[in-house]
Formats: C-alpha cells, structure tokens, sequence
C-alpha cells in the first residue's frame, strides 16, 4: 500500500486491483458487516477458514431476500464461518481483516461504489469494537431463520395448499370459487410474502420454513406435475 494509512478507490475493480493483495492476505481473522451480499465482489480465497482462522460476517435482513443468497450462506455456515443478523441499522459496510486492514464501502457513484482502504490502528481499532458490540446483540443465522417465519392468512394458506394439488390454474380457481384473475394475483401475492421469484420457489421456501404445500414446476402442458427435483427450473 506504498506507507498510505488510508486511500480511497472506485469500483470493485480498481479495489480489487489495488487492495487485492491484502484482502487475499488473510490469515487469522475475517469480519464482514453489509447489507447485502452484492456490496462486496467476493474472490473464493476472501474467507476460506482454516483451523486457525475465524469469519464472522453481520449481515441485514435484506441479504436474506431471495434462496440464491441463503444458499450461498448455507454454503458459507458449511465452510466454518459464523453468520449473524442484525435488525440495526448499518451505517458503514465493513471488511477487517487480521485487524490491520479496513475497507469501507461508501456511495454508489457512476464509475462504482466508492472504498476507503486504511491501514490506520485507531481507526480499525474503533471500528472492530463496534462491530463486536453489534455482533453480541445479533441473532444467529439459524436462530433468525426460526423467527422469520412469514405469516400466512388462511386464504395464502389455501392457495399455497392449491399449488401443491397439481391443479392447473383454471382448476385451482375454480376450486376455490375464485376468478382466474383473482387466484393468479393472490399467487402473485404469496409469492411476494414467501420472497420468490418464483412458484417453484416459493415452494422450497414454504418447505424450509414447514408451511404446508409443496409447488411443483410446470410441466410443458401447464400442469404441475411431479419432477425429479434435478429437472426442476427456477
């Protein structure tokens, strides 16, 4: 870092060109607070933990908002990382590492988001005490996870039920005394509330968190026919 205590970049690839080097210089400790998982660009050799070496990343739940994200963080638990949410506000999104490096992820701007990069021990120091205070009154992943479960109305609950009959769309609104338009905007609606994208989705999402229905995909003639999961779009 040429003797610089703090420097600024914009974009991730001129951050990646410039402090590249230490985030891969990792040995001991890696601490991660953001909101989402795109704030960061994320080269595999970042937080790969050894027996030595601790992660902790503090995430929002916004970084929970779809089950790509989730299951890149099932992959993270998986590696020996520690995950946590926080309800908090998080003013500035944060990478330490071995507590003598810090990035700070500042505005979105046209040519990227803007990072400042320091090597400067009080800084870090400071930043490293609020991140543990924030750590000591979050939630762990699976804990949150537990309480996050989206609560359904008893019409949700009969539409979601409908999706796992294998009925068409037709059949299922006819079933349920509702117009075609009707049940596909309450479909459209669930969707939302269980945060998929899409009906499959949805019910692998009702499935990890015990709600009743399993979606099938549509099958070319419009039904929801039973497929081996490998087959199955998104």
């Amino acid at each position: 870092m040429r003797n610089e205590q703090i420097f600024s970049v914009h974009g991730d690839a001129e951050l990646l060109t410039r402090a590249g080097h230490l985030l891969e210089s990792a040995r001991t400790e890696f601490l991660c607070a953001a909101r989402t998982l795109t704030t960061w660009p994320r080269p595999k050799t970042w937080t790969t933990p050894g027996p030595d070496f601790t992660t902790r990343k503090l995430l929002t739940p916004a970084a929970l908002a779809d089950e790509a994200t989730r299951d890149h963080l099932r992959l993270v638990l998986g590696a020996g990382a520690q995950v946590r949410i926080t309800d908090a506000e998080l003013p500035h999104e944060t990478i330490i590492i071995d507590r003598r490096v810090m990035i700070l992820a500042g505005r979105e701007a046209p040519s990227g988001r803007e990072y400042s990069v320091t090597t400067a021990k009080t800084m870090i120091d400071g930043v490293h005490s609020l991140f543990d205070a924030m750590w000591d009154r979050s939630a762990d992943y699976d804990a949150y996870l537990a309480t996050d479960t989206p609560q359904l109305t008893p019409d949700s609950r009969r539409i979601l039920e409908a999706l796992s009959t294998g009925r068409t769309d037709d059949s299922a609104a006819r079933h349920l005394g509702l117009s075609l338009r009707t049940y596909r905007r309450r479909v459209a609606d669930l969707m939302v509330t269980l945060q998929a994208a899409s009906r499959f989705q949805a019910g692998l999402r009702a499935g990890k968190l015990g709600l009743p229905g399993a979606v099938r995909p549509a099958a070319p003639n419009g039904e929801y026919g039973p497929q081996e999961p490998s087959t199955m779009q998104s």
